[in-house]
């Protein structure tokens, strides 16, 4: 399923373990070119995570914190989920075709972990 969004504010679901409830998280869309190569650099702290799509691959140069990585397959199932440092280079992941970021440790208390699957909702 080819998923078509647009740059601009979401929400991120995450569905808690069990299913029996979900976390709404602010989320920022980056579809653009422009939008996924800038992402979270220059920034000292993001509000919730950002998406990048399509994406498999990202990098922290440039980057003023360390941040969280959730990579998701076309069915925005959580494929793998690592910490990066600024200034580190991660690797590609082949089954990935969108990236999560936020903050270093914010994913974990979200419930985001290998296996979950997650929502984007367009909109504020």
């Amino acid at each position: 399923m080819r998923r078509q969004w647009a740059d601009g504010p979401g929400k991120l679901i995450v569905r808690t373990e069990g299913g029996a409830g979900a976390v709404a998280v602010p989320l920022e869309i980056a579809t653009s070119y422009r939008a996924r190569t800038k992402g979270l650099l220059g920034r000292d702290s993001v509000d919730g995570a950002m998406l990048l799509s399509p994406a498999n691959s990202v990098h922290t140069f440039r980057m003023r914190m360390p941040i969280d990585v959730a990579y998701l397959d076309r069915d925005l199932t959580v494929v793998a989920v690592v910490t990066m440092k600024p200034w580190r280079l991660g690797l590609l992941r082949a089954r990935a075709r969108h990236v999560l970021e936020s903050e270093a440790g914010a994913m974990r208390g979200w419930g985001v972990r290998v296996g979950a699957r997650v929502e984007v909702r367009v909109g504020g």
